[in-house]
Order: structure tokens, then sequence, then C-alpha cells
């Protein structure tokens, strides 16, 4: 793709307006570039970012105003419907492509795609009927995860079986649609690569990054990951390469990973920027969203290093703690999004980085200390505030 030098920068849509799309606009608007959201909701994160078309995201005419004009196309979410995506493609450059959409929506399909690509997952089996539960669950026995082979996120959309007195009440919540059953991963941690692919095929990753979720919701993600040798993190650059080369994918692709001993699992994908890369804005050379929009552009991939040592993120949940006590604390930033509080409700994110230290496995010294305490008071100001009621 060929950019203008000078004039007006390259106007990008976006479907969606939440706080990715915010994010992808503030990393792109000192680029040079416009932006153009199509959103459903009034006064999305977005407003006063760019232009806002508030239309549903398969409006027909709402998809048309969007693309009118614009150099690319991407999405901040991946449940923007399949045939919306193809319909912008006809008039614009779209990425990532629609087959990475259509690969994602469908727990099953990428279950089954991620096999094919030799990438190794947690055993699973379709369920369409009651009687193909109790089928899976006799292959794969209990305990076991049912979820919906589509939508569903944050821990929503699925239900955990550990007796056989689970299985009913989970049927009457889950049953009627198309399900999936997955088997219990005896997993050390959960970990996520990030990377991006460019439009000449060019790859680069970012560090494995150890994620803690509470009630199925990203809490804190620490990057790197402590205790990752250049083994695993080739394990990981390996599933992220087989998937990208295989959708001849652009843009950032996030795979959420279970560590088993030495092995890596792959979870689930998501064709997007991702919560667990929000710590790269303050933590890495070029941040993920930056990168997401140099590659669907055609510019130069940026360089994924990390300032420093290390770095943590930590989601703000239902509600905002005291501005001045977040910021009176050394080497903290503040990325609030503008949304409502709500209990559960991702309002916020707080970055904390370590400039000088030596890494999560460098020792106990000085900085280790220093760095330990700035988090943990962080995550102390969070839990002492608590959510909005």
């Amino acid at each position: 793709m060929s950019l203008p030098d000078s004039g007006r920068g390259p106007l990008v849509a976006i479907v969606g307006g939440g706080q990715l799309g915010r994010m992808l606009a503030l990393a792109g608007l000192p680029l040079g570039l416009r932006f153009r959201f199509l959103e459903p909701n009034p006064d999305p994160p977005v407003a006063h970012l760019g232009e806002v078309m508030e239309a549903a995201y398969d409006d027909p005419q709402g998809l048309d105003r969007l693309v009118h004009g614009a150099s690319v196309v991407t999405y901040e979410f991946e449940n923007v419907p399949v045939e919306a995506a193809s319909r912008l493609s006809r008039a614009a450059p779209v990425h990532p492509a629609p087959a990475a959409l259509a690969m994602a929506q469908d727990r099953l399909t990428e279950k089954e795609a991620f096999q094919a690509l030799g990438i190794e997952t947690a055993p699973f089996r379709p369920v369409d009927s009651r009687a193909g539960l109790d089928a899976a669950i006799a292959d794969l026995g209990l305990p076991a995860v049912l979820k919906t082979r589509r939508m569903g996120y944050d821990g929503k959309g699925q239900a955990v079986l550990r007796t056989p007195d689970d299985v009913e009440p989970a049927w009457e919540r889950l049953g009627g649609r198309p399900l999936i059953l997955e088997g219990f991963v005896p997993f050390h941690r959960e970990l996520s690569i990030l990377a991006v692919r460019g439009l000449d095929g060019e790859m680069v990753e970012y560090p494995l990054v150890e994620n803690h979720h509470e009630a199925g919701i990203l809490v804190r993600s620490l990057a790197p990951a402590p205790q990752v040798d250049d083994r695993l993190q080739e394990a990981g650059r390996d599933i992220a390469r087989r998937v990208l080369e295989h959708l001849d994918y652009v843009g950032v692709l996030a795979v959420e990973l279970f560590q088993v001993g030495e092995r890596l699992l792959a979870n689930e994908m998501a064709p997007r920027v991702h919560n667990s890369g929000h710590w790269t804005q303050d933590g890495a050379i070029t941040s993920q969203f930056e990168n997401h929009l140099r590659a669907i552009l055609g510019l130069p991939l940026g360089s994924t290093r990390v300032r420093g040592a290390r770095a943590a993120m930590v989601n703000l949940l239902g509600d905002v703690p005291p501005r001045d006590r977040i910021l009176g604390i050394p080497g903290v930033s503040l990325h609030l999004y503008d949304k409502e509080p709500r209990p559960g409700r991702k309002v916020g994110h707080i970055n904390v980085v370590d400039a000088g230290g030596q890494g999560w496995d460098g020792g106990s010294g000085g900085e280790d200390h220093d760095f330990q305490a700035r988090l943990l008071k962080v995550q102390s100001l969070i839990r002492d505030h608590g959510e909005v009621s």
C-alpha cells in the first residue's frame, strides 16, 4: 500500500468504538492518521477521536458510510459479522481478513484449525444435544468445561462441570445451541503471545506474557513472563507463526496459551489487539496499537523490545481509584477508557514499568524490591477502593 508523505493522512476505518478502538486512535493520531468508527452505542469511548457512524455492525448503509474513502478497514473485536467484513472488503482492504474472523468466532472451528496446523490443544468434543453431551463426558471425563461455540468472552458463555451434579444445570443454561466440551488441562499457568505480521509477510512478536484471571476476567499481566527461556519463547512464536501464515494474516494476533510442563497448548486466538498487550503502551519500544496500524497500512513494523527490564498491567474493573493516589506511585501510567463505571466492567488499566531492574528472575536486589513494592501498592489501592455498587 502506497501512502502519501504529505497532506491529509490515511483514513483508517474501524468497526467498533470501544476502548481498543480508542487506544488504536490514540496511537495513530501522532502518525497523522485519521479515524472513522462504526459503533451503535451513543457517546462511545472513541467520541472526539474521529468521525463516528452510529449504526449497527451489520447495517448496510452504515458499513458503506464507514468504508467510503477509507485506506484500510480493521476492527476492535472479533464478533464482527463475517458478512459485514466481507462487504467491506469489496470496497477497501480489510485486515485482518474475514477468514480470521470466521476462525475465531467458532470455538470448534478454531480448535480444529489449531490441530490441523500441528498446534496442541486441550482435548475437545462438539456437543449438539443432551445425549451428545453425555457421550462427550464419557470420552473426556470430568472435570471439563462446557462452552458455547460462538460468542462468549471474559468467562461468559461457559460452565465448569466438576461432578455429574453440574451437568444438568449447565445444560439448562447453555443448551439449545452449538456447544463444545473441553477437557480440563492441568496447566501450570496461563500465557499469551502477541505477534504482528505486515503486508510484506514480515513478522515480529512480543515476549510471552503471564496472565492472571479472576472469575474469567483478566486482572493482571506480567511481561516478559517470569521464568521463560529461549525454547519456550520460540515455541510461542512458532504457534503464532503457523496461524499467521495459514491465514495470510495482517495485523496483531493474540494467542492465549496454557503452559503444561514444558509444553504450550493453544486455548484460543483473538484476531485483534488484546488486553494482555496493554503493557506495551509504556513497556515496549512500539505498542501493540501502533504496530497494528503500521502493519495494516504497509508501514515498517516497530521494535517489540521491552523498555527496561519488565512491565506489569493491572486492569481497573468497575471503578477508578482516586487519580492522585495512582499517579503518586513512581513509574506508573494510568489509562482510562471514558466509560461509565459498572460492576465488572473494564474502565481502564494501570501500567507499571521497571526501567532499571534485572527482570523477574534477576534476584532480590533494590530495584526488584522497588518494582514489586510499586506493583503491590497498585494492587492494594485497587482492592481497597473496591468496585462501584
